[in-house]
This record gives C-alpha cells, structure tokens and sequence, in this order.
C-alpha cells in the first residue's frame, strides 16, 4: 500500500484518502465521523426511518425431506432420490442425491456439463473410476464417511464394494443440476448409428448389435474384487490430482458449547474448489450459534437426530422449522441463523457452505463498545457494557480500516 512521505515520518498534516473516502460515506449516511489517530471521536446524527413499501414477502419453508419427498428412480441394481430447484425450488445453488446400490451394483459410467459432483458416505463401501478430461484415470475405494469431489467434465463410475449395500449423499454445485439428466455413456452410443459406433470402438457389428439400445443409468452386477483394476492402456498417465479424501479420520476442526465439527475446505482439500464441507455433531439441547455465511447458501442433510433450524431474513422476518434423518434445509446467502438440537440422540448433519463464516460473538468481540461507553454492538439502546463471549474475542480478526460510527439508537458497529 502506498503511503504519503509525511506518513512516513509520522508527521500526519492532513487526512489520508482512505480517511477522507471513509468520511465521505458517512457524511452520505447522514453520521459525523472525526478520526484521530486511527481512534473515531462520535457524534450522533439525526436520522429518519427507511421508508416502507409495505409488508415484506414471507420466508419460504426452508427444509425439504429427501428420502420421501419424490418418488425417485429404482431399478435392478440401485435407487436414487434427488432434490433440485424442480422438488425444492428455494435451493438454487445446490441439487442433491440420495443414491444407494445393491451389492455388486453399479452407477454407469457418466460425466456432468454444469456441475461437480461432492459425495459423503453414509453406509457400505463404494469403488469409482474418474477420468479427467485429458485422460488421465484414478481409481479409489471409499469407506463410510470418506468424501469424493469430481470436477464437472470429468467422466466417472461408482460400484457398491463387499456383501452389504451402500448408501451416499451426492452434492451438486448448481441447483438446476439434474441427476436423471447427466451425459450417460449408454444414452450416447444407443442414440449413435451402429455404423459409427462401430467404426469409432473399433468392434465388429455383431457386438454392436448387441449393445443396449436405451441409457442403463444404474444396474446390477458381481461384487468386484477388492483388488483395484489396473489401467488397460499401461500408457495412459494415472491422475495427479487426488479426488478422495478421508473426513472422518480427520481430528476435529473446531468445537462450541455441545457440539463439534469437521471441516474440509479447498485448504485440506484442493480439489474440492467450490465447495465448503462440514460433518456437525450438535448434543441433546446444545445450540449452534447464531451465526450468517456473507458468500453463498448453506445445504444441510441430516444423517441422524432431530433438530430445529431458525433463519433471520432481515425487516423482522423469522422462521423456525424443524427437521429429522433424511431432511435437508437450505439457508439462503446471509441469512442469520442457528441449529438447536432437539431429540434424544446426537445431531448429525452433513453440510456443504462456504468457507467463510461470521458468528454474533464473534461479530460481538470484534466490535468494541464505542468511545463514549454508552453502546454496544449487542444492545439497541442499552447503557451499560456487554461483554463478548471470550472464546469469540480469540477469534477476532485485525480489524481492516479503523473506523468506528455511533447511530442514534445506541448501535456501535466497527468497520
């Protein structure tokens, strides 16, 4: 950052233009604002209400139930529930898929143009294949809680490993992202003239011929060895880029008051580029803080437990509703919101977000009481001192621009 020379020295004669565009936005705000020394001198300003264009629209129901919300797709081999914008219009950023195959069964081999693909798994073991568009190939066996990221373009398989069935949550970056519409190399070559089908494999007609001629999406098979296949082509180069990662033998990021979580970021996890998850343990009667995501939606899935979701949609708007196994909520971009759980059991929740959070404690412990004492960042129209939760103030980051504005009500926020 380029400063001035009388910056320099220490010799501050006039304000810098971080300074002076600061204050500009506050005189717009209708708030007076005099810096000294990086330390705000406060004056209240008076300040008339925002106008009302009539009642806000009402927050839409935020939770949908995955496992009995639609039919789905079941076949030999398999079954598979999903949830876009179609069953669950308010998830726009998200779809997913509830997907389980029998033993020996497999998901054919298919790719996605508009979306990647996350997976958790819930129960079983599974096997995939994923060839990235330059050809390089990576197979991987998966045990439960383990997580798989594919990027879109990259073509992949899935089978069901060992003598028991299993069971995986497919999580999809876009919401319009539709599992029974995925690019299926069976739906390809049965919609190709035989000829060019022919030519292009390199296999006689009769095998061909012999082809399905309609999309398998899902069928049954033999429980594959557990030894992994090998390449057919030696020459082709094996992936460089790891799609797997083991979430659940990770140590535990972070803990709150009744509760834990594990969280796999692009940081831990580099391949996984746009997308945020978390596996959250939330105790009988413990709470999620209160707390809001600045950048994207939030998708939770419950994998056991029961709960209670309340969102803060702005202009005194509130919604609670609650949720079970199978159910999913969507909390939409900046909305305040917190999980209490509230069943006999443990809740557990499986939750794909940004990697960018802010907490109200956090918020609180970073935001001090301004300069004359009388506010806080928590109370409208208090006069006395409250102080921030403790282990919110260690989290608190270096503050960006040193400015701190009182608004009449008795709010102090820092900038």
């Amino acid at each position: 950052m380029k400063t001035s020379d009388s910056s320099r020295s220490g010799n501050r004669t006039g304000s810098t233009r971080r300074e002076f565009l600061a204050g500009t936005s506050l005189a717009a705000l209708g708030v007076t604002s005099v810096l000294t020394g990086g330390v705000a001198s406060l004056a209240p300003a008076t300040a008339s209400a925002a106008p009302s264009e009539g009642p806000p629209e009402e927050l839409q129901d935020f939770i949908y139930d995955l496992e009995k919300g639609t039919k789905g797709w079941t076949g030999p081999g398999g079954s598979a529930k999903e949830a876009t914008v179609a069953e669950f219009p308010l998830s726009q950023s998200i779809a997913g898929v509830s997907m389980r195959l029998d033993v020996g069964g497999f998901r054919e081999l298919h790719w996605h143009a508009i979306a990647a693909e996350w997976a958790y798994i819930l129960e079983g073991r599974v096997r995939t294949t994923v060839i990235s568009p330059d050809g390089r190939t990576e197979t991987d066996d998966f045990d439960t809680g383990d997580i798989w990221y594919f990027p879109k373009g990259h073509g992949h398989a899935l089978q069901c490993l060992g003598d028991k069935p299993c069971h995986f949550l497919l999580g999809f970056d876009n919401g319009h992202f539709s599992e029974f519409g995925t690019f299926s190399l069976t739906d390809w070559v049965s919609h190709t003239s035989p000829e060019v089908v022919s030519r292009n494999l390199g296999l006689p007609a009769r095998l061909v011929a012999a082809l399905r001629k309609k999309e398998l999406y899902i069928g049954p098979g033999k429980e594959p060895s557990e030894r992994q296949p090998y390449n057919i082509n030696p020459n082709i180069e094996e992936s460089q880029s790891r799609h797997k990662f083991r979430m659940e033998s990770m140590p535990i990021t972070e803990t709150f008051a009744g509760g834990w979580a594990r969280i796999v970021s692009v940081k831990e996890f580099p391949i996984q580029s746009t997308l945020t998850a978390v596996r959250m343990n939330i105790d009988p009667g413990a709470l999620r803080e209160m707390h809001w995501h600045p950048n994207a939606d939030e998708w939770q899935f419950v994998m056991g437990g029961q709960g209670r979701v309340t969102i803060f949609g702005s202009q005194s708007r509130v919604k609670a509703m609650e949720y079970g196994p199978g159910q999913i909520a969507l909390i939409k971009q900046g909305y305040g919101h917190f999980v209490e759980s509230t069943g006999d059991e443990p809740l557990l929740d499986s939750v794909q977000q940004p990697d960018l959070r802010r907490d109200l404690n956090q918020s609180m412990a970073c935001s001090e009481p301004a300069a004359t004492g009388r506010g806080t960042f928590w109370a409208h129209s208090r006069t006395d001192s409250v102080a921030p939760n403790a282990s919110a103030r260690d989290h608190c980051q270096e503050r960006l621009i040193p400015v701190e504005l009182r608004i009449r009500a008795g709010l102090a926020v820092r900038f």
